[in-house]
């Protein structure tokens, strides 16, 4: 009989690094974000709409993990910000994470990938109130 052993506390953080590691080959390939311009108010609660259903689909409506790995700010900002752009645009191949860049510029991957990590007054789980 073996007993089953419990994964170390750090084994899921690490594992979440390495598999957002690998897709730094192919930010050579990604067109430079040579603006810092934010997308308009619109295009955001669209980008913040998809982040919710469609990335939530896999990550779970919360972003707490599913399919995919939880994409909550704590564990986003220990990779950096270009390594998880370049996995929204391209994907990650071989895996089921596809990549958006027929739905959005790599600007706007950036964007994403900031207001993932939390450096945006943007909730990438709360719909912006009605004003």
């Amino acid at each position: 009989m073996n007993p089953r052993r419990a994964n170390p506390p750090y084994a899921n953080a690490l594992a979440l690094l390495l598999w957002l590691a690998s897709p730094l080959q192919l930010q050579a390939q990604s067109p430079a974000s040579t603006s810092s311009a934010e997308p308009k108010p619109e295009r955001q609660q669209a980008l913040l709409r998809t982040l919710r259903q469609d990335c939530g689909s896999c990550h779970g409506m919360r972003l707490t993990g599913g399919l995919g790995p939880a994409l909550l700010p704590q564990a986003m900002r220990e990779i950096p910000r270009a390594s998880l752009a370049a996995v929204i645009y391209h994907g990650r191949p071989g895996t089921p994470m596809p990549g958006w860049k027929t739905l959005l510029s790599a600007e706007e991957a950036e964007w994403l990938a900031g207001v993932l990590q939390g450096e945006s007054a943007a909730s990438p789980t709360e719909p912006k109130s009605p004003s």
